[in-house]
């Protein structure tokens, strides 16, 4: 039986786009390995939004290719965002890549795998593709957006809602195989079917939240100027669905939003945050800012901060600005500099801890329902509705009978700046 190693880095949609790769090629035989040694095909799927991101992309593959190269039978392939947006860089400087696709070449890449080895085995059923119990699911690629410091619209070309029968019956085919959280995401989430104008978000979120069974949903990536009341009518209806908003702002100043090309300004979203939580009881709102930005002065950035310390958003994520070629803002004057941007982030972030302890504080005694990420030996990991995977904190659970993937009533006994602790109640 044909075998495949396939490491991602990047966002959920990178993730999603891999685990779609998987399926097809599992229906060809290929069964997945986490053993390079072992592996005929070795694939990579890149991320190319931000430095830090290309890196990571690129130092995995440099690894790859040292650990798989030793037998030259085996084939290094690369392909997502960096490789749609640098694939003579890279087959140059790593001549070890066999071959390179950009966004949504996952047929072509599947051909090639089935040439390289022709009969790889019958179709593989019993794969198990999903190691916790969420699971990510596209509901759109690209985007219309033109902010200044963002390459997605360039790799992943124009907004595109995917069909609706898909989605919900992914999500059912999810749901099935033991799923008990659904992560909605695309570039733009709030503006799914805006090319239609029927059928939106709000309707697609009602439909899955009507498939049978015990799980939950949440969303990701909702455009602050895309949010109107019906749909955070949806979200405080469904009770399937997390009180959980997760809207990146960048910024708070109306001169460097008009520079990253997304305009807007402070009191708009005071009113729209404000609206959030008067609709939406009990909601979680996750933010990202942008630190250092071109022109940003210390003016600019002390408003920031401000406004963080007036919002006290349950969740905040910062990144130092990144100057990507190709990308309006990486031509305006006034670049900052990264011992200036490392200061603001490492500030935002001291802000953001002790908001977030504020707020963890009003939690302790509490029950919730949480669904068990992870058990081991010393200590069971479970997330309650306010916490996405791997952005977000954590509760964590003493004493055993727990499993992955279960829902269990907790009490919070203890708090620190993000994660909690707390006991398993009847």
């Amino acid at each position: 039986m044909g075998r495949v190693t396939l490491l991602s880095f990047g966002c959920p949609k990178n993730q999603v786009d891999s685990e779609n790769l998987l399926k097809k090629l599992r229906k060809e035989g290929f069964s997945l390995s986490s053993n390079v040694e072992e592996s005929d095909i070795i694939l990579i799927n890149t991320c190319g939004f931000i430095e830090a991101a290309k890196k990571e992309s690129i130092d995995g593959i440099l690894n790859l290719a040292r650990e798989g190269k030793n037998n030259k039978d085996k084939k290094l392939i690369v392909f997502g965002c960096l490789a749609g947006r640098y694939p003579g860089e890279l087959k140059k400087e790593i001549p070890e890549i066999d071959a390179l696709w950009g966004v949504g070449g996952e047929d072509e890449i599947v051909e090639y795998c089935r040439k390289q080895v022709p009969s790889p085995g019958p179709e593989c059923i019993d794969e198990k593709f999903h190691d916790n119990p969420y699971a990510y699911l596209k509901i759109a690629d690209g985007c219309d957006r033109s902010c200044s410091y963002c390459v997605i619209p360039g790799i992943r070309g124009k907004f595109r809602s995917r069909e609706p029968e898909r989605i919900f019956n992914e999500a059912e085919e999810l749901i099935k195989s033991g799923i008990k959280e659904l992560i909605l995401v695309a570039q733009d989430s709030a503006s799914y079917g805006k090319e239609t104008g029927g059928y939106n978000l709000g309707r697609l979120v009602r439909d899955i939240a009507s498939i049978s069974g015990d799980f939950r949903v949440r969303l990701l990536y909702l455009h602050p100027f895309s949010i109107d009341d019906r749909l955070l009518e949806t979200i405080g209806a469904e009770v399937k669905v997390c009180n959980y908003i997760d809207m990146p702002l960048q910024h708070s100043e109306e001169k460097i939003l008009r520079l990253m090309g997304r305009g807007g300004k402070r009191e708009y979203f005071e009113k729209l945050i404000s609206r959030i939580r008067d609709i939406i009881p009990e909601v979680s709102i996750r933010t990202t800012f942008i630190a250092g930005f071109p022109q940003e002065t210390d003016r600019d950035f002390n408003e920031l901060v401000r406004f963080i310390r007036k919002v006290k958003f349950e969740r905040l994520g910062v990144f130092t600005y990144s100057r990507e070629e190709g990308t309006p803002a990486y031509k305006i004057k006034g670049q900052i500099s990264g011992r200036t941007k490392k200061e603001r982030y490492n500030k935002i972030m001291e802000v953001q801890a002790s908001i977030s302890l504020e707020n963890n504080r009003r939690l302790t005694g509490r029950t919730f329902r949480a669904l068990i990420d992870d058990v081991d030996e010393q200590v069971t990991i479970a997330r309650l509705d306010s916490q996405a995977p791997d952005i977000d904190g954590v509760v964590m659970l003493e004493g055993g009978g727990m499993k992955k993937g279960d829902f269990v009533n907790l009490k919070i006994t203890d708090i620190y700046d993000y994660d909690l602790k707390g006991i398993v109640i009847d």
